[in-house]
């Protein structure tokens, strides 16, 4: 299949990771789905492209919201081929202070809806012959620094720990209907998630990767791209770490 034929849908599509990886696809002659739980208007931004753009809503918590943002696609497009999950929430809250409710808010966005979005593609992508599923875990699972300012939180930490997990039994799971599952796990990234980290803190976040600074949105959207493509046909059940090196610079 022609890339131009496929059909990618992308949470997480108001900005960050999941806008950069909208706006890559799209300029690789892809049609996409842009999903995101506030109201978008990319008219202006993707002028030259409003045939291969669908905009809509979701929450990914919600699980009849998944399968309409999943409808959608089908109807515009007619097919559904890959789904790039980047929608989430992060959390700076210490232990000290976290609550039952909001340690639970966490997960039930970044966990629970991680795996009711991936079904309800799933389900979609199997009525057009398969697929591949993109979902984002993070660096903060495996280095335990305090950061200063913005630094995560254990509730956020678990979350993405938990899609780790997520990525093996989907990828074991939707294996007979031809779906791949794999996840990017990005070091710090300069968006929105990094916008309140203080002068200080954002240095040592550069200082700590082999690459000498943190990560630009449109790195990570790159790989995210090449996971969910064709070329990545013979890559299943995977966590890709994109971090510039961070790990062995520690």
């Amino acid at each position: 299949m022609s890339s131009s034929s496929r059909v990618i849908l992308v949470t997480g599509a108001a900005g960050g990771i999941g806008g950069a990886c909208v706006d890559h696809l799209l300029h690789e002659g892809l049609r996409v789905c842009a999903a995101d739980l506030r109201p978008l208007d990319d008219g202006e931004a993707h002028e030259d492209a409003l045939d291969q753009l669908l905009l809509t809503q979701v929450d990914v918590s919600n699980e009849a919201s998944c399968k309409a943002a999943v409808d959608a696609t089908l109807e515009r497009f007619g097919r559904l081929d890959g789904l790039i999950h980047m929608a989430g929430v992060h959390c700076s809250e210490d232990w000290e202070h976290m609550t039952a409710d909001n340690f639970n808010r966490i997960l039930s966005i970044n966990v629970c809806g991680t795996f009711l979005i991936a079904r309800a593609a799933a389900q979609g992508m199997a009525k057009t012959g398969g697929g591949a599923i993109v979902l984002a875990s993070s660096g903060s699972t495996n280095l335990s620094r305090q950061d200063g300012k913005g630094n995560s939180s254990p509730a956020f930490v678990a979350s993405k720990a938990a899609i780790i997990g997520l990525v093996g039994a989907l990828a074991r799971s939707f294996a007979p209907l031809k779906i791949r599952v794999n996840a990017v796990s990005p070091g710090a990234t300069d968006t929105a998630m990094s916008a309140n980290f203080d002068e200080d803190t954002m240095r040592h976040l550069g200082e700590r990767t082999l690459a000498g600074r943190i990560g630009s949105s449109t790195e990570i959207a790159k790989v995210a791209s090449f996971l969910v493509s064709n070329a990545a046909s013979y890559v299943d059940g995977q966590v890709v770490a994109v971090n510039g090196g961070e790990t062995f610079a520690s």
